[in-house]
């Protein structure tokens, strides 16, 4: 359990997946949609979506040539509500650093 506690959060350590999850919550998009709406470069959404689909955080279906991902409505969308609830109620650090920006 502890092993896969790590590789768990492992995949969620940096702000591209944590920005990909949430651009996900609202629609389905490609590689390219992405990319664009994050201004990021392809190749690192890319290699971000493989890592995250590797560990189920995202589904992937094919559409033509192109891959269309969208999130784990069954388990990643009822994790992301626990964690906005913790962090409103727990998360000092999470307040400050509100308050700083």
């Amino acid at each position: 359990m502890k092993e896969n506690c790590y590789l768990f959060f492992e995949t969620l350590g940096n702000r591209l997946k944590i920005d990909i999850i949430t651009g996900l919550k609202e629609e389905p998009l490609s590689v390219n949609e992405l990319s664009e709406k994050l201004g990021q470069e392809r190749s690192k959404v890319s290699h971000a979506l493989i890592s995250l689909s590797d560990c189920g955080f995202v589904k992937v279906k094919k559409s033509g040539r192109r891959r269309i991902y969208s999130l784990n409505m069954d388990t990643i969308m009822p994790l992301l509500d626990i964690v906005e609830k913790h962090v409103k109620k727990y998360c000092k650090a999470c307040k400050q650093q509100k308050r700083i920006r």
